[in-house]
């Protein structure tokens, strides 16, 4: 399950670098490089805010390091991609209780689903009791996906009928095991998804 993850980042993280050294070549850096850089950073959602950082941080090592090839621009460009990674904190779900609720909310398509089942695999192998909501009752179809993905992390599943109250299905969730993982599409009845579940 993993492993295709880890595959799709690699890909990804080769297709951002392939384009970023692919752009700036092997040649000098010149002004058009660093407008060049900037496009393609924002064009990997990195974001403007830290984009316009690590075009300043790289302008200042250009600077003090004699950094003078674009090879060596797109290697230090990675040195401060990792600089700005930081180590996570412990997330508050690992701490030991007696319930852990986790509620998935999301527009359709982002995701949900698949996180879901991959949450309820970690936290299987990790010992943890797990049970999976499908509290987005307003989508049949969503019923079904949150069944076969518990099926796949080998976790029982609750499921409400479509049209049914999704609280309803999160409140029987609750009674059972030491996880829950309930999950609720904000495209379809955003009001009433949030509303009706917490």
């Amino acid at each position: 399950m993993f492993k295709n993850l880890r595959e799709s980042l690699t890909r990804t993280r080769q297709s951002i670098f392939g384009q970023i050294a692919g752009v700036l070549g092997a040649g000098d850096i010149t002004d058009e490089t660093w407008d060049d850089l900037e496009a393609l950073l924002i064009q990997a959602d990195i974001g403007v805010p830290t984009t316009m950082y690590l075009v300043d941080r790289l302008r200042e090592r250009v600077s003090s390091e004699g950094i003078y090839q674009a090879d060596q621009l797109v290697q230090a460009l990675k040195q401060e991609l990792r600089g700005i990674l930081q180590q996570p904190e412990v997330f508050a779900l690992e701490e030991p209780r007696l319930l852990t609720v986790v509620m998935v909310v999301g527009v359709n398509g982002s995701g949900k689903t698949t996180s879901i089942g991959k949450l309820a695999h970690y936290y299987k192998e990790d010992g943890r009791k797990v049970m999976i909501a499908a509290a987005d009752t307003y989508r049949a179809a969503a019923i079904d996906q949150v069944q076969i993905w518990g099926d796949r992390a080998g976790v029982p599943v609750i499921a409400g009928q479509p049209g049914g109250d999704p609280g309803a299905t999160a409140y029987d969730g609750i009674r059972l095991p030491a996880l829950v993982v309930s999950i609720c599409s904000l495209s379809t009845q955003p009001a009433a998804c949030i509303q009706s579940t917490t």
